[in-house]
């Protein structure tokens, strides 16, 4: 899967650059993939978080069945969620980052020297190098009869990232490739494993966070939720220091070089954080997959056996997408701030043939930036907003179902052969509410910025990406890091400590994987497709923000 993801990501690139010879072109391309990406991850997410939760509340802590008891009427929506939301919502969220930060590089690489300089051929070079290091290090993946599989999988990673530095610095010899451009993928690549591993930390059911959340689980429900949030705040200081660091170094080794190249310079090194995100989406489709393994085993009656052996691949997996969320969260901020320079590439581009002043920064002063900048700063709190409320609304006319067939359906308390749920019902449910519930989200990242535009003009834009990037960022890396920390926490109570199943730790730690659940799996990760997405908007229309504003 993940390589399919980035080779279509580049083979897409590649055509419309061929065929339109034309940089612009790729933000359209981008614009299209993260549209879908949009109504992919948050419609993913409303609809896997509806069945995982109700799921949840009323199988486990009401009628204290397991996981995935088959006598629970949301068990099959609960699976499908996971591929729904897990695997096809997060490959469209990075197939998204990847032709995001690459149309960026490319609209700022063709405003510096054209499309036949060096500069474009040096981000086709590095992304095919991508690709190829993520192959080799899938290949390296290895697990021994006693092998921990969440190693196996992060080793991948970090063979992935020293097989992309070499290589791309090989090739910049070979290729004459400047080598101050290669300095800052090299610092976005460093810094973005560095981030992983700050991910890791928070979130590892082996670390000191998760395991004061299970123990915080015993005194009840409260102190389980206060805890895991506090830490999650906790957990965005390292990432975001990573962000404003690669973005400082990287616009600073490059800036040398000329006028612009300050810009394509962090460009560059989103590019080079995003290199290995065929890895990343290899190591994040693990988890569903393993996940639904571990539903079949117990729907299927294999045993304790097998059930214990899918849960340790499962808690790897549930580790190692923490990691790839604080990554691709990450990236996906570098990238932004590389489509804030394509943004004011494609003004100054138009400034120049209507022959009007172009911009060259954005004075927060300016009472127009100050304004966008403001309500930027709202935009990704409302949307993740109206996802969670999408989900609570969902998941509890699911709750109301489960009851319903647990009440009327004859013989399904006891299991009897001939007593079968109405899983089709729990799924359409899900499935209806999602679409109903995505739309609305969706269509105020995009009205708001457009009303931005049309108030306050291209400057108002400039303040209102760097608001919806700062605070979305922020509300993103807190959510995914609280989600994941929750979800390890219930997992560490299960597996026989702080009282284990059963227990009052048990149902604490089931309530804040509760709440962690639209965290971490529906409004965290569609936030930064939600930034992409109003970048896009940004950099489409900034001809129309340029000719016609209020103010």
């Amino acid at each position: 899967m993940g390589m399919a993801v980035v080779g279509t990501s580049l083979l897409g690139v590649t055509l419309v650059l061929l065929l339109t010879k034309d940089a612009s072109s790729v933000l359209g391309f981008s614009f299209g993939a993260s549209s879908l990406a949009l109504f992919a991850k948050a419609g993913g997410g409303i609809f896997t978080k509806t069945a995982d939760i109700s799921a949840d509340l009323v199988g486990k802590v009401e009628l204290g069945l397991e996981e995935d008891d088959p006598r629970n009427p949301a068990v099959i929506a609960d699976n499908v969620g996971d591929n729904v939301g897990d695997v096809a919502g997060m490959g469209a969220d990075l197939f998204d980052s990847n032709v995001a930060s690459m149309a960026a590089a490319l609209v700022m690489a063709t405003a510096l020297g054209g499309l036949q300089s060096k500069n474009v051929a040096m981000v086709f070079a590095y992304a095919a190098i991508g690709l190829l290091s993520s192959i080799i290090g899938v290949a390296t993946a290895r697990i021994g009869k006693d092998g921990d599989p969440g190693k196996a999988l992060n080793s991948s990673t970090y063979v992935t990232t020293a097989v992309f530095a070499v290589l791309t610095a090989v090739s910049t010899y070979i290729f004459g490739f400047e080598w101050r451009i290669w300095g800052a993928t090299a610092v976005g690549l460093i810094v973005g494993t560095i981030i992983g591993i700050t991910s890791d930390y928070f979130t590892n059911d082996a670390r000191p966070p998760v395991r004061a959340v299970a123990n915080a689980s015993k005194s009840g429900p409260a102190f389980t939720v206060l805890s895991g949030f506090s830490y999650g705040l906790l957990s965005t200081l390292p990432s975001l220091i990573g962000i404003a660091v690669t973005a400082l170094i990287s616009y600073y080794i490059c800036e040398p070089l000329g006028s612009g190249y300050g810009m394509f310079g962090i460009s560059m090194s989103a590019l080079g954080m995003l290199s290995i995100v065929g890895m990343i989406i290899s190591n994040d489709a693990y988890g569903p997959i393993v996940d639904n393994a571990r539903g079949l085993a117990e729907m299927g009656g294999f045993g304790e056996k097998v059930i214990a052996i899918a849960d340790e691949l499962d808690s790897a997996g549930n580790t190692v997408k923490a990691v790839t969320k604080g990554f691709s969260i990450s990236a996906a901020g570098l990238t932004v701030i590389s489509l804030l320079g394509a943004f004011m590439s494609e003004v100054n581009t138009a400034a120049e043939e209507l022959g009007i002043q172009g911009i060259m920064n954005f004075d927060i002063m300016n009472p127009t930036v100050f304004f966008g900048l403001i309500v930027g700063v709202a935009i990704p709190a409302v949307f993740s907003a109206m996802l969670m409320l999408g989900v609570d609304k969902n998941a509890q006319r699911m709750v109301e179902e489960i009851h319903r067939q647990w009440d009327s359906i004859p013989g399904l308390k006891e299991g009897k052969d001939n007593a079968k749920p109405d899983y089709d019902k729990c799924i359409d449910i899900a499935t209806t509410g999602s679409l109903k519930e995505l739309i609305p989200a969706g269509l105020v990242a995009i009205a708001s910025t457009i009303l931005v535009g049309f108030i306050g003009g291209v400057s108002a834009i400039g303040g209102f990406l760097t608001g919806n990037i700062t605070s979305g960022l922020l509300l993103a890396l807190l959510m995914s890091n609280a989600g994941g920390l929750w979800d390890n926490s219930k997992k560490y109570v299960e597996a026989g400590n702080c009282g284990g199943k059963g227990s009052t730790a048990h149902k604490a730690a089931v309530v804040g994987d509760t709440v962690g659940d639209p965290f971490k799996d529906t409004a965290g990760p569609s936030i930064n497709t939600q930034i992409t997405v109003v970048s896009l908007v940004s950099s489409l229309l900034s001809s129309l923000f340029l000719l016609y504003s209020i103010f």
